[in-house]
């Protein structure tokens, strides 16, 4: 592992995702998807699942009609897919590792929010069912004229209800969507998950394999909110 120090600044705000970030409900999506698609006699074609990641999910549900071969199902599949996805995350709703520790010593850094494509009654239920949901001053989704990632709407709303500029903000984030979302909105970026490759690692300013990582838990267990200070780790594989 390679470790280049780049970020040394306190956040006046930070700003996480929520599925695949906090929750651990990307593989509650998969079933989701399959499962709507199965309904009417399909398959997801390789390499969907890469593809429809973060996602709103009337885009998920547009996308999957699209490849398809039947995009007049769009409406059909979007209602599906969301009642299996909450049907699915209600019965079996965990946090990412490391989530709930950095949420709960976050709280003393910065104004926190969560920026998620999802419904807010889902996000809202997912993150009251882990403990967290107390922890955010704001949940900011799609509605209202706020447009979904990977347009960057979520994020600078959320940015301005903490009362912070988009430059000053610190982002958590686990899919293309949704980094491409954060870096548009003119924020700093930590990505989180597998190794993403090259173009994506290019939009980030910090990538960690889990939120549990040491260099995660030295920055906010040893900290007091004065200054902040990241190691890029461009080489977690």
């Amino acid at each position: 592992m390679t470790a280049h120090r780049i970020l040394s600044w306190t956040p006046a705000a930070i700003v996480f995702d929520c599925d695949g970030t906090l929750m651990d409900t990307e593989c509650h999506w998969q079933d989701a998807r399959i499962l709507a698609l199965r309904e009417y006699g399909f398959a997801p074609m390789p390499g969907f699942a890469g593809r429809a990641k973060g996602l709103h999910y009337t885009d998920c549900g547009r996308l999957m009609a699209e490849e398809a071969g039947r995009p007049e199902l769009a409406e059909e599949l979007t209602v599906l897919l969301l009642g299996h996805f909450r049907r699915l995350v209600a019965g079996n709703p965990m946090t990412m590792p490391g989530a709930v520790r950095l949420v709960e010593e976050c709280v003393s850094l910065a104004p926190l929010a969560v920026a998620s494509n999802c419904p807010r009654e889902v996000v809202e239920s997912c993150l009251g069912t882990a403990g967290l949901l107390s922890h955010f001053d704001h949940i900011v989704v799609p509605e209202g004229g706020i447009r979904p990632k990977p347009l960057p709407d979520v994020y600078l709303a959320a940015a301005r209800l903490c009362g912070a500029e988009p430059v000053d903000t610190l982002a958590v984030e686990d899919s293309s969507c949704g980094i491409r979302s954060a870096a548009a909105a003119g924020m700093r970026v930590m990505g989180v998950g597998p190794w993403p490759g090259e173009e994506i690692l290019a939009q980030v300013d910090i990538w960690v394999r889990t939120l549990d990582e040491p260099e995660v838990r030295g920055w906010t267990g040893a900290r007091v909110p004065v200054q902040v200070t990241f190691d890029v780790m461009p080489a977690t594989r």
